[in-house]
């Protein structure tokens, strides 16, 4: 076993003790309630819960706003938030790299992978080469997909709420095919030689792939190497070949290899896009419908310089 591994392992045991410890007096008041309680690994999905939901059930991420979810190490309070709620709700394909480990520290809590179903597209190097791309919620048809999940599974946990689940998610997913429309023309307002989308993780091949984007990134996966020389010299030969107006890097990444590949093509240093994670609710992107908007437009506004 790793140190790693028995590092996480320590964290999650005493993770443990202190829900049998304290119980339930460390809780919030809404956890001590009756109230349907809903747990998820990341805060794009708890948003997508939240719309769901309503008032009839709570909702809480795991990780913050801007942690990196890829490599997160759960906290003993994690375990006892999670060990309190009645359903989990998780991405998969990788993603979450910690959570099968977390889950087994909880497994009487029902959990649900919210990316069944979706049409997947696959990593294309490094070491998850050839596996599912984890970043699905990028893709407005994926992301429909994602709620009609989260309301089956919402609904089978608590039957009792279920048709407001349902009347919640078709809502939302209007909502969400209505903001997309106006994105998409944006993008397609752009010459189609311009169209490139030029990140430091290759999350937005779902966004590229929908809106008509020709795609280069610094390395595949977060989880993996990231910002080697020989992944910043590939780049920039990519951006000097095609004339490439501007680069981009994702909110909880560091943006110095971007900036580098910015600086010695003469091509615009784009500024920030969002991928995994939400901000704070006075942040710029505080729901899911948000992270689309602004980082379809960061995109936008840095290839029309």
């Amino acid at each position: 076993m790793s140190s790693r591994t028995l590092i996480v392992t320590a964290v999650l045991i005493l993770g443990v003790i202190a829900a049998i410890f304290f119980g339930r007096s460390t809780l919030s008041p809404s956890a001590q309630s009756n109230e349907f309680k809903v747990v998820t690994t990341f805060t794009v999905i708890a948003d997508m819960a939240r719309n769901v939901a309503g008032d009839a059930a709570t909702v809480e991420s795991i990780t913050r706003a801007g942690a990196e979810i890829h490599g997160y190490q759960p906290t003993p309070r994690d375990l006892v938030r999670a060990s309190d709620a009645d359903l989990i709700l998780w991405n998969g394909m990788n993603l979450e790299l910690w959570f099968e480990q977390f889950i087994g520290n909880v497994d009487e809590v029902p959990s649900a992978t919210i990316s069944e179903g979706i049409e997947t597209m696959s990593i294309a190097a490094g070491s998850y080469e050839g596996l599912p791309n984890p970043h699905a919620w990028m893709s407005l048809d994926n992301a429909l997909v994602y709620i009609d999940n989260i309301q089956a599974a919402m609904s089978e946990h608590d039957p009792d709420n279920a048709e407001t689940y349902a009347a919640n998610a078709a809502a939302y997913k209007a909502e969400i095919t209505a903001a997309i429309a106006p994105l998409r023309e944006q993008i397609y307002a752009i010459p189609e030689s311009e169209r490139w989308l030029v990140t430091c993780e290759g999350a937005f091949s779902y966004l590229a792939r929908d809106f008509g984007l020709k795609e280069a990134y610094l390395w595949p996966m977060n989880a993996d190497q990231t910002g080697t020389p020989q992944q910043v010299r590939s780049v920039i030969d990519t951006v000097r070949e095609n004339n490439v107006r501007a680069v981009f890097c994702e909110s909880t990444v560091n943006t110095d290899p971007a900036e580098q590949v910015a600086r010695e093509t003469g091509a615009t240093y784009g500024g920030v896009l969002y991928v995994d994670s939400l901000s704070l609710a006075d942040g710029p992107v505080p729901t899911y419908l948000d992270l689309l908007r602004v980082t379809t437009e960061t995109v936008v506004e840095g290839l029309a310089q």
